[in-house]
C-alpha cells in the first residue's frame, strides 16, 4: 500500500541521512511527510528514537515520543507496548525524567496492571541508581576530611606556639646576654625538637600541610622574637 511504501522510504531516507552524519536533520525530514507526531509510524519512531539516544541527544524525541504515546489510536496498535518500553528506556529514563516516566505508565490504558507494576518498579530502581550515582560524584569527598585536618593542624599549631611563647619569654628575660646568639640556629633546633615531640615525618605527603603552616609560624614567631629585643649600648 501507499503508506507502507512511504514508510519503507523513510526508514531509507533516516538511515542514509545518519551514514551522511546529518542526523540531526532527521526529525524535521520525517515531519515534513507525516507533519504531526502522532501520525508516524512504528518503525519510523523506533528508529528517531535509536538514533538520537545513540547520538547522545534523547532530548530531541521527548516531545514527539510523548505525543504519539499519549494518542490513544496509537495505543491499540501491537507495536505501542515495545515502543513505551524504548521510550521509557532510552529518552526518559536516562534524562531523569521519572515523574513524567511514572505519569505515562499510569496514564496508560493500553497496559495491563501487572506490567504497569512491573514498569513502575524499573523506574524506581532507576530513580534510586540514579541518586546513588549523584551521591557519588557529589563533590567534597576529600573535603569532609578537612575539618579533621584543620583540627589536627589548630593543636599542633597551638602546641608550637606555646613553645614560641616560652622561649619568647625566655629571650626577653635574658635579652642582655642573649643578642649574640644566632637566633635563626635557634629557631631552627626548635623547630626540629618539635618535629621528634610530635612524631611529624617531614617526608610523608601528608605532613606537607603542616609542614607549610609550621614554617609560616616560625616567621611570624622571628618577627616576635626580634621585635621586643633590643642590643644594649656599646660600653655598657
Amino acid at each position: 500500500s501507499f503508506a507502507e511504501v512511504k514508510c519503507s522510504l523513510c526508514v531509507v531516507g533516516i538511515q542514509a541521512l545518519a551514514e551522511m552524519n546529518r542526523w540531526r536533520e532527521v526529525l524535521s525530514w520525517v515531519l515534513q511527510y507525516y507533519h504531526v507526531p502522532e501520525h508516524l509510524p512504528p518503525k519510523v519512531l523506533e528508529l528517531c528514537i535509536l538514533l538520537y539516544s545513540k547520538v547522545k541527544e534523547p532530548q530531541v524525541m521527548l516531545e514527539v515520543g510523548s505525543s504519539w504515546l499519549g494518542s490513544q489510536a496509537n495505543q491499540s496498535l501491537p507495536e505501542f507496548g515495545s515502543l513505551l518500553e524504548l521510550y521509557l528506556a532510552q529518552v526518559l529514563l536516562p534524562l531523569g525524567r521519572f515523574g513524567a516516566a511514572e505519569e505515562l505508565v499510569r496514564g496508560c490504558a493500553a497496559v495491563d496492571s501487572e506490567r504497569r507494576l512491573q514498569l513502575l518498579g524499573t523506574i524506581g530502581e532507576s530513580r534510586r541508581r540514579w541518586a546513588r550515582r549523584e551521591e557519588e560524584t557529589r563533590p567534597g569527598a576529600e573535603e569532609q576530611q578537612d575539618p579533621a585536618t584543620e583540627t589536627l593542624l589548630g593543636v599542633l599549631s597551638q602546641k608550637l606556639l606555646t613553645m614560641l611563647t616560652l622561649l619568647r619569654r625566655a629571650l626577653r628575660s635574658m635579652s642582655n646576654h642573649f643578642y649574640l646568639l644566632p637566633y635563626k640556629k635557634m629557631l631552627l633546633a626548635t623547630f626540629l625538637l618539635y618535629l621528634v615531640v610530635v612524631r611529624l615525618d617531614p617526608a610523608s605527603p601528608t605532613s606537607l600541610p603542616f609542614i607549610y603552616k609550621l614554617v609560616q609560624l616560625f616567621r611570624q614567631a622571628w618577627a616576635a622574637v626580634l621585635s621586643p629585643i633590643h642590643r644594649p649600648p656599646i660600653g655598657d
